[in-house]
């Protein structure tokens, strides 16, 4: 009997997660732009090619959009004389990159199914492609999301989780988009491609633990401690920068994770169970972060007959 009960509710559960995400399919563009994906794999591939840094910027792009009022493409809208978008926020400005790698896929996407695809759509397909062109695991993205109307600097400069904050407060920022802590930790190690510009963790370079003097677990020689080295770039995972593994996790375990946001997941007994998991694990960590992209990619988006496709991603549409 108990068995039964257990039965129809796991069958309850798994309906009204249907039906709440019944607004996104995975063939919604089947018969309206077949070659849709084939056209986006190649646009990133391409892009790759010519910079290998493009695979993190497309992520993290991604990223940066769900976080802000939703997966919406509000991210990629470019400011004007009575609009105030989202690309000069203190987290995007001067840092976050790949907007012209989704305006080019966007305009071949145009070529051939004019007026169908919307840019957010492109966008949450092109960060999953970057992560399998880098090594990483596939998961399937449902589609049908429409491009939002605005975008909200306010809360850019306020939402985004920080490299600097506790891992309290990015928990509180995940929580509040519906994120949970092995989110965090799993969608934490994008952190394994990509690099970092310096002023994100110089302040850990020359003075650890108080001593005065550079963390012996770090190499403080691309960061010399003057203004002027602030943008310079280090990786992310000095091991395999532009590869997609669980190389992040293991330099966690090391104590050699390069932002003070990354080594703070190993404060907690609870995240640092999940790190050592993923550190030996690399299939662990790919099934958990393709959950995790999938919730990412499906916070507040816009379906239906709400929001629009827009015809240039940096622009609302002119009616």
């Amino acid at each position: 009997m108990n068995q039964k009960i257990n039965t129809s509710i796991i069958f309850l559960v798994f309906l009204s997660f249907h039906f709440a995400n019944s607004q996104l399919n995975y063939y919604y563009y089947h018969a309206s732009c077949p070659n849709l994906e084939m056209i986006v794999k190649y646009g990133v591939w391409a892009a790759m090619r010519n910079d290998t840094r493009v695979a993190a910027s497309l992520l993290r792009l991604h990223f940066h959009d769900c976080f802000v009022n939703g997966c919406d493409g509000s991210v990629l809208l470019d400011d004007t004389e009575t609009f105030k978008g989202e690309k000069n926020a203190f987290p995007n400005r001067n840092s976050v990159r790949g907007y012209e790698v989704i305006d080019n896929i966007k305009a071949d996407v145009e070529r051939v199914c004019p007026w169908t695809v919307s840019c957010v759509d492109i966008l949450a397909l092109a960060a999953r492609e970057a992560v399998v062109l880098s090594g990483g695991p596939n998961w399937p993205v449902a589609l049908g999301r429409r491009d939002g109307l605005t975008a909200n600097l306010k809360a850019a400069n306020t939402n985004l989780p920080s490299p600097s904050e506790s891992l309290a407060v990015i928990g509180a920022k995940f929580a509040a988009v519906g994120l949970d802590l092995r989110d965090v930790v799993a969608l934490s190690g994008a952190h394994t491609i990509g690099l970092a510009q310096c002023f994100t963790f110089k302040h850990r370079l020359f003075d650890f633990k108080g001593t005065g003097q550079p963390d012996p677990k770090l190499d403080s020689s691309a960061c010399p401690n003057v203004d002027n080295s602030n943008t310079n770039l280090n990786s992310l995972d000095m091991v395999t920068t532009y590869m997609f593994d669980n190389a992040y996790y293991r330099n966690l375990v090391n104590n050699a994770g390069l932002l003070e946001s990354d080594q703070a997941l190993m404060s907690d007994p609870r995240t640092a169970s999940m790190v050592n998991d993923y550190s030996m694990y690399p299939y662990l960590f790919y099934r958990d972060f393709s959950t995790s992209m999938v919730k990412l990619g499906n916070i507040a988006v816009i379906t239906g007959l709400n929001g629009e496709v827009r015809k240039k991603c940096g622009e609302k549409n002119h009616y």
